[in-house]
């Protein structure tokens, strides 16, 4: 047994998918994630065995309006999809027209089809990609094949953009999720085959008429890449922990927390849309400085705990060395506080 499957136990890896691989990307330092995540540990099962349930997943009204935007954009051959994407494909396969098919065989089909068509619409592709020493399974909603012979992956998202806006957060997320796809298809076809530049498909304002952006994803390929580097290199991290720690949901809660208190968390407010262990980590963090959020936390460099800085803007004790420029700025705005209320 591998120190992976040690700290996992007798609990079934848990797989990830493109939206598990999009959120690593939400807290790069945060060792506590790595370890889990490289671990294969049920994150959510985890939060709910120790008291701390999250509160994840899109609405069933989110969720019936997506799936009723892309059937509408993949009927009849995607005929409405190809109008908005203009891109003059001549071709249309369905990988997923075959319920029975396996992951392995859809897989295969995928390849096969990647390497021999020039000019197509491949729904339902199922692609490949490595993290934390698992094989991952990924289903892009579309790839399309451009007549230059480069590929680009389409996603399509059902929140609306209003007058060429969107959401900043839901652009970001969507971004970073065809980023995982450009990934896959580059380890399986290489970097020239697969365009850096994905295609986002939305609602237009307030209808379910669609509109397609180009987005840019070189930011988003390399903070993937440093991210899966980082998930294969964590066994040096987890060789440093005592035999005790174990992430096993057979055991205790209080066992289980014992060994979490062991792996070091990086918690901030956006944690809780992104990560399944948020409420815990929150939890732990009362009190400390990191809990009110990044932002604070660089501010007030070397002072962690929020009574600390509490003193320090009262003047109550003398800062350290470190702390002399935080502390200057914290009497500044309780001075203004002060002065604001009187």
């Amino acid at each position: 047994m591998n120190q992976l499957d040690r700290l996992r136990g007798s609990t079934p890896a848990k797989r990830h998918n493109a939206r598990t691989i999009a959120a690593l990307t939400g807290n790069p330092g945060c060792s506590r994630r790595a370890v889990l995540d490289a671990a294969g540990v049920d994150k959510v099962a985890l939060a709910s065995r120790i008291g701390f349930p999250g509160n994840f997943g899109q609405s069933r009204f989110a969720l019936a309006r997506g799936n009723a935007f892309e059937a509408m954009l993949k009927a009849d051959d995607c005929a409405l999809l190809r109008s908005v994407l203009d891109v003059g494909v001549v071709g249309y396969h369905d990988l997923g027209a075959d319920s029975d098919d396996t992951l392995g065989a859809r897989h295969e089909r995928t390849r096969g089809l990647l390497a021999s068509a020039t000019s197509a619409l491949i729904d339902h592709p199922l692609l490949t990609l490595e993290v934390g020493g698992q094989t991952v399974f990924l289903e892009p909603d579309l790839i399309a094949f451009q007549s230059e012979g480069r590929l680009r992956v389409v996603e399509i998202k059902s929140f609306a953009i209003v007058d060429g806006q969107a959401d900043s957060a839901a652009v970001s997320s969507a971004a970073v999720q065809a980023a995982v796809y450009v990934l896959a298809l580059r380890a399986l076809l290489g970097e020239d085959r697969v365009s850096h530049e994905v295609v986002l498909v939305c609602p237009a304002n307030f209808s379910l008429q669609p509109v397609a952006v180009v987005l840019d994803v070189r930011k988003q390929l390399s903070t993937l890449r440093r991210q899966l580097s980082r998930l294969s290199s964590v066994s040096s991290l987890i060789s440093s922990f005592p035999p005790s720690v174990s992430f096993d949901l057979a055991l205790s809660p209080s066992t289980l927390i014992e060994s979490l208190s062991l792996v070091d968390a990086r918690y901030a407010p956006e944690c809780l849309s992104s990560c399944e262990m948020s409420v815990y980590c929150r939890e732990e963090a009362s009190g400390a400085t990191a809990a009110l959020g990044r932002s604070v936390r660089e501010s007030l460099g070397g002072i962690e705990e929020v009574s600390v800085a509490l003193d320090l803007a009262r003047g109550a004790v003398a800062p350290a060395p470190d702390q002399a420029e935080a502390a200057a700025l914290l009497r500044q705005a309780a001075r203004l506080r002060a002065e604001a209320l009187s």
